[in-house]
């Protein structure tokens, strides 16, 4: 279980870039019209959901280990980036029959621009955890 953990690190950084780049593409599809976007949209958000939930585990099982302190900012990153993967998992469930104007449509873009705004703030969080809360400036 250890390193299962230790891997959140590793894990986390393909789905955040998954996540972002699918609700990009679903912002063109939306502006464009282009079918197109929408597919790279969809095959980003499944994947990227998938990957999301191995690494909100995997963090979860770091942040429980015992060379880990506990403090509020921690638990703060693990209810977001926990938030996080649950968005993308419902913006993923919701692609099935996203053809045309439909509620469906609409849950599957909220679902998927709160997971991208999600992924911003808890990675942030994840990083002032690693790196400070100076790690922005010069």
């Amino acid at each position: 279980m250890a390193l299962t953990g230790r891997l959140h690190p590793l894990l986390v950084h393909f789905p955040i870039a998954l996540v972002l780049i699918a609700a990009l593409a679903e912002f063109v599809s939306a502006i464009t019209q282009c079918p197109g976007w929408r597919t790279v949209a969809v095959a980003n958000i499944r994947v990227g959901a998938a990957l999301a939930v191995a690494a909100a585990g995997a963090g979860w099982i770091l942040a429980s280990s015992r060379f880990v302190e506990a403090s509020p900012g921690l638990e703060w990153h693990r209810w977001l980036g926990l938030l996080t993967a649950l968005a993308a998992v419902t913006a993923a469930l919701a692609t099935g029959a996203i053809d045309g104007p439909s509620r469906r449509l609409w849950l599957y873009r909220i679902a998927l621009f709160s997971a991208a705004g999600l992924v911003g703030v808890a990675g942030h969080l994840g990083a002032v955890l690693v790196w400070g809360a100076d790690f922005l400036r010069p």
